[in-house]
């Protein structure tokens, strides 16, 4: 019986290292977190710090003022409240995105008028180099749109070009994404241009960190876009967990999972891991899986994970025929 049992719980060690390594969360956020601070009620914007490892910068809605808050991924503290001086009180704060020339841009972008204010503002502040509570100089940037005024909650930074897009929200208003200026100025009126149509009510969105794919969420799905000659293409539904009012969403700094945020007091920021044609290009390429910009199809198909299936099946006949013989050995026995 002693032997059967070594057998087994070696066939079991086997078993589990075939299944590949546990996931661990290298301090990205990539198993995601609670956000602690009360302040923090409306959680309606998620982006990743581009400075500060395993840092995610985040805001409330409306009625909340000038600031912005780096929360922590590992303790789900905010280790930073950012005061924001030089612009005027905020209305509708909607998202919050990371450009590659180190600012953090706000988007001060809704419309609880249902879409009828003549421009909305973008707030740009260098991202801070000490996480502290500070108070920075922010440019004010106006937007307005070429269709005429729009209600949006999303705002996204490609981290490669610096261009800026919004995704209006509604679609009985003809939901788009639109494009901004090659660079925004401080000065005058930034028009952003629609480039594409959006089939969806969209909350946020997010770039990934290498810029091939484009995520929008809504309340309770997402769309993964694969980011070709600065426009979008549409590749499949993203599974969205259930949450109160699900608000927010960013790419983990790897590119391979996506957090998801809500608003309401100690809300969940939660992940959902991405495989097959959904990886951004960067990810596929460490995974010897090519460049991201072609289909994969299935990610079972082929490569380590049709090899991992092939390897669980093995060792699942070997663990059932050492059971039985083991049976059938001790019964012989008696």
């Amino acid at each position: 019986m002693r032997s059967l049992l070594c057998a087994a719980g070696a066939a079991g060690i086997l078993l589990f290292a075939a299944a590949g390594p546990v996931a661990a969360d290298d301090g990205g956020g990539g198993e995601g977190f609670t956000i602690t601070d009360p302040r923090i009620k409306e959680s309606s914007g998620l982006a990743a710090s581009r400075a500060h490892p395993g840092v995610y910068w985040t805001h409330n809605d409306s009625d909340d003022g000038p600031y912005v808050y780096a929360v922590d991924a590992r303790t789900g503290r905010t280790v930073a409240t950012v005061t924001l001086r030089g612009i005027g009180e905020p209305r509708d704060v909607e998202a919050v995105s990371v450009g590659p020339d180190g600012n953090v841009y706000v988007g001060d972008i809704g419309d609880n008028r249902g879409g009828t204010w003549n421009h909305v503002w973008i707030y740009r502040f260098p991202e801070p180099e000490r996480l502290r509570d500070q108070t920075v100089t922010a440019a004010q940037l106006t937007v307005t749109y070429d269709e005429g005024p729009r209600d949006a909650e999303a705002m996204m930074v490609h981290p490669r070009t610096g261009r800026v897009y919004i995704a209006s929200k509604k679609k009985s208003g003809g939901a788009a994404l639109y494009e901004g200026p090659e660079r925004l100025s401080s000065r005058g009126t930034n028009t952003f241009r629609r480039i594409a149509a959006i089939d969806q009510w969209v909350t946020d969105g997010a770039f990934s960190p290498d810029g091939t794919r484009l995520v929008l969420r809504g309340y309770l799905g997402a769309e993964m876009y694969r980011w070709e000659r600065g426009r979008p293409k549409d590749i499949g539904s993203v599974g969205v967990p259930l949450q109160m009012q699900g608000e927010s969403v960013s790419f983990t700094p790897d590119g391979r999972t996506l957090l998801f945020g809500s608003e309401g007091k100690a809300s969940r920021v939660q992940p959902v891991g991405l495989s097959g044609d959904q990886l951004p290009g960067a990810a596929k390429a460490s995974d010897g899986k090519g460049d991201g910009t072609g289909d994969t199809g299935n990610p079972n198909e082929n490569g380590p994970g049709k090899n991992r299936n092939l390897l669980l099946a093995a060792v699942t006949f070997g663990v059932a025929t050492v059971v039985v013989l083991g049976v059938r050995r001790m019964f012989r026995r008696r």
